[in-house]
């Protein structure tokens, strides 16, 4: 296969993959009573509102970066002013609105998006708050976004989701964000690469980085995106770590961009 086809081909199971994520949520939300929408959720001041409202947001932003990167240049300078508030202000405008009108938008935004990163060409590179990003890596980031939010839908509604394979993408900017969760603490990060290897949902075992590195973290693929999504505390978790670096990464691995996040609290706090 020749390497148009073959990123062609990533791009097509990527949106592929962002669409099915996006549906499973879709199906969580769709029947809830407008008063449901107000639960809260496990993210502090966040409502099931807000969760949806947030994604809404997000893919309306990515979809600017893909057809006015002017427009998005504005935008994004905005947020440079008010870097720890933008993020809430676009998620409680979106929650503000009737929960019917919030549903729509979310649909509207995701299908644009999803007909705009199927016709780019895959090589493209759109801006973003960080570095630009290629079309399969928006796709991946919203696959991640949506996944994460979705954890939090289906923990208010008390719902278990059966694991996919579709957590590969999330794993897998889980472990390339590595550095950046350093760098955003003000932290220098190590040298050298950690061994990250998950037993998938199948069985299967996803594996990163060299195989004789002096240092790796293990577990349930499922656990590590929890813990890289910050939807989980490590002592709640079976992943582990071995050596003293990789230790500290899972502190403070975050695979979402931003400032660091605060987590959530073990599930024995405060008992």
């Amino acid at each position: 296969m020749s390497d148009a086809r073959a990123d062609r081909a990533l791009l097509t199971g990527v949106l592929d993959d962002l669409r099915d994520e996006s549906d499973e949520l879709d199906r969580l939300v769709r029947g809830l009573r407008d008063e449901q929408w107000a639960l809260p959720t496990p993210a502090p001041g966040w409502t099931l509102a807000h969760q949806v409202a947030h994604l809404a947001w997000t893919d309306e932003a990515a979809l600017l970066a893909a057809t006015d990167p002017e427009a998005f240049a504005a935008r994004a300078a905005a947020a440079v002013e008010k870097p720890d508030g933008f993020v809430d202000d676009g998620a409680r405008e979106g929650a503000a609105l009737p929960p019917a009108v919030l549903l729509a938008r979310w649909r509207e935004g995701r299908d644009a998006l999803q007909r705009v990163l199927r016709a780019a060409p895959a090589k493209a590179r759109f801006p973003w708050y960080g570095p630009p990003m290629s079309p399969a890596s928006v796709a991946t980031a919203r696959l991640m976004e949506t996944w994460a939010h979705g954890q939090d839908v289906a923990d208010t509604l008390g719902v278990r989701r059966a694991p996919t394979a579709r957590l590969r993408h999330v794993a897998r900017i889980g472990v390339r964000a590595r550095d950046y969760a350093y760098a955003v603490r003000g932290l220098s990060a190590p040298r050298e690469e950690f061994r990250v290897e998950l037993a998938a949902p199948d069985g299967a075992l996803w594996a990163y980085g060299p195989d004789d590195a002096a240092q790796r973290v293990t577990g349930p693929a499922l656990d590590f995106c929890l813990l890289v999504t910050q939807r989980a505390h490590r002592a709640d978790l079976a992943v582990r770590a071995e050596g003293p670096d990789a230790d500290r990464w899972l502190d403070i691995a975050q695979a979402f961009a931003g400032p660091p996040g605060a987590g959530r609290e073990p599930k024995g706090a405060g008992r």
